[in-house]
């Protein structure tokens, strides 16, 4: 008897998983399905899990499919699991290939293309709570954004958009969506939302263009480079009724949430300054150097520093000023900015090519919080205090990249259906960085550096 083994959380199972299983099962004679717990999906980085462990199993046995179904509890199950049950042949997605090549030592590893031909409509009306997702670009930022989804429950990324053709054909065939198109309202007529990864100059037209069409917009930063775009679309998401989430993924992640939380409480007394600095070193002339793609160290980075300030300090600030290094395309290479409040101040640091220590160090009146590099990826910080006793030290996961966190926030706000905004990143707050981004784009209260 020819055994297989597949694993999945089977989390609103759909007709994508009965046909997975109705496929992986003609491989052999005898099926065995491993179905993930809550425990070891946490583990490994999976959010937003809707179903219970006992409500998943008993909606693989009711496929009929499954002849045998075990739980899945740890990393490296999957070799236990195939010696123990003398199992030839590992099934799994085709959107998984060669994560587990490594199995080949003990069987025979299948991967399974997608169902494509499966319409979003079809997912819709089976469960009516799988959100059918398309992207817009098919840059590095959205070849990152395909292995996050998969930690989120909920939501199926189906389709791509591109005004070249082959570009976006090229990324469908290498994640395994439904479709690829050049026309953006295609796209649109298919999904029910959308994340925007297109270069900074599009991201108002395609937003703008989502939200007139009805549909919910996760959009890379910065959302827009000015102030007055940022409000006309938060305003037009408000009017029609679907969510705008800007991509600022520090702000949803969890260890950033808890040390906004514990500094808003007064665990350091009041916060005096904010310090942050993101600094990387780039080559050649990518699209974060190109001028006609409005690249440059504060439009790529300055969301991330700007964040903490604008979260802990709020949006009233009284004066400005910038000192930039530019290349000879005038895209800014390195910028130090200062921002002035009435009882406190904050200053950044960004660069692409100049490299600093990634910290962000916040003072206050009690004592300070020490968040090493790379503090925008937040897994670990310190309150410290004058008494070396009081010092306290908190972990947190950050998985992947980060990605799935914004996209979890993102689902949390649609499926809650009553708040349109998220507090971990207000309007208010997205607002504001786009007007500090156009104050330095516009020259204003800049110094430059030779």
């Amino acid at each position: 008897m020819k055994k297989v083994i597949t694993y999945g959380t089977f989390d609103l199972l759909h007709h994508g998983h009965v046909s997975l299983l109705a496929r992986a099962k003609a491989l052999g004679d005898y099926l065995i399905v491993g179905v993930t717990s809550e425990n070891y999906d946490r583990e490994r980085g999976k959010l937003n899990v809707r179903n219970r462990l006992l409500d998943r199993v008993r909606d693989v046995q009711a496929t009929g499919l499954a002849d045998e179904i075990i739980i899945e509890e740890y990393e490296g199950q999957k070799i236990d699991d195939i010696q123990r049950h003398g199992v030839e042949i590992f099934a799994i997605g085709s959107d998984w290939t060669g994560k587990f090549d490594y199995l080949g030592e003990y069987c025979r590893v299948v991967y399974l293309e997608r169902t494509r031909d499966i319409s979003s409509t079809m997912i819709r009306d089976e469960t009516c709570r799988v959100l059918s997702l398309g992207i817009i670009g098919s840059g590095r930022i959205a070849h990152r954004f395909i292995p996050e989804s998969k930690y989120v429950s909920g939501v199926d990324v189906v389709g791509v958009y591109n005004p070249r053709l082959s570009s976006a054909g090229a990324f469908r065939d290498r994640h395994a969506l439904r479709f690829a198109t050049d026309r953006l309202d295609d796209l649109l007529a298919r999904v029910d939302a959308v994340y925007i990864a297109s270069p900074h100059p599009a991201h108002v037209a395609h937003a703008r263009a989502a939200l007139l069409a009805g549909k919910h917009v996760l959009c890379e930063k910065p959302l827009a480079l000015t102030a007055a775009a940022v409000e006309e679309l938060y305003a037009l998401a408000g009017e029609r009724g679907v969510v705008l989430l800007e991509a600022v993924k520090t702000a949803y992640c969890p260890g950033f949430k808890h040390l906004v939380s514990l500094l808003k409480s007064g665990a350091i007394g009041q916060v005096r300054d904010v310090s942050a600095s993101f600094t990387k070193l780039v080559e050649g002339r990518p699209r974060e150097l190109s001028p006609e793609q409005a690249g440059g160290s504060v439009t790529e980075l300055g969301s991330y520093v700007l964040l903490p300030a604008i979260k802990l300090l709020g949006v009233n600030y009284l004066h400005t000023s910038f000192h930039a290094c530019y290349d000879d395309a005038g895209v800014d290479l390195f910028t130090r900015g200062l921002l002035e409040y009435p009882t406190a101040t904050a200053s950044f640091k960004v660069g692409l090519g100049v490299k600093t220590e990634g910290s962000l160090v916040v003072s206050g009146t009690r004592g300070y919080a020490y968040v090493p590099a790379p503090w925008w990826k937040t897994e670990y910080f310190e309150l410290r205090h004058e008494d070396l006793n009081d010092v306290k030290k908190y972990f947190y996961k950050f998985d992947g990249d980060g990605l799935r966190y914004e996209l979890d926030e993102f689902l949390r706000l649609i499926h809650g259906g009553r708040l349109l905004h998220s507090y971990l990143f207000t309007p208010v707050e997205s607002i504001a960085i786009a007007r500090l981004i156009e104050l330095f784009r516009a020259g204003e209260h800049t110094t430059r550096i030779h």
